[in-house]
């Protein structure tokens, strides 16, 4: 009886030992390190709103002066984008706190806020039915549209620092 107790105290242990005492002899596959560029969900779904739209791209003027804009690639900018296919959109925005002019669009766009510190040529949806343009800076929950790349900061102050003024946007494929 001993002999067979001993056996079994040795089998035992050289399980356990080993590793295999409630499995296989087969070492756990490694499992794959999380990409260091892996894309989330919503910049997936950002890249397919992108890839839609891009053969209908949009300009915009700011009280008659063309500007142009690096639109971002969400939603909201598509649902931008179908709203001026038709016709284009004029908003008369007024100055607030210093630093940038709000006006509402007249419909609701697909907001997707995060917290945003905003330079001078941001344009956001706020709310999402006010579009805002930023001729300062800024910190708040927004849903970025897009960045005026034709103005330096000083240029955005004057376009929009003297008073309320209106924007239009249109689709680019009308002349």
């Amino acid at each position: 009886m001993k002999r067979i107790l001993h056996g079994m105290v040795a089998a035992t242990l050289f399980f356990a030992i080993s590793g295999c005492a409630g499995g296989t002899n087969e070492t756990p596959a490694p499992q794959p390190a999380p990409r260091q560029d892996a894309v989330s969900e919503q910049e997936q779904t950002n890249d397919k709103v992108a890839d839609e739209g891009e053969t209908n791209a949009m300009k915009m003027s700011i009280d008659g002066t063309d500007v142009t804009v690096e639109w971002e690639h969400n939603q909201a900018v598509a649902d931008l984008r179908a709203l001026v296919t038709a016709a284009p959109l004029t908003v008369n925005l007024s100055m607030y706190g210093g630093f940038e002019q709000v006006g509402p669009l007249g419909t609701t766009l697909t907001a997707n806020d995060v917290q945003t510190t905003t330079t001078a040529g941001d344009i956001v949806l706020y709310s999402g039915s006010q579009i805002v343009v930023f001729y300062g800076s800024n910190s708040w929950a927004y849903t970025r549209l897009g960045n005026i790349t034709s103005q330096t900061a000083d240029g955005m102050a004057s376009l929009l620092g003297n008073g309320d003024v209106s924007i239009t946007i249109a689709s680019g494929s009308e002349e």
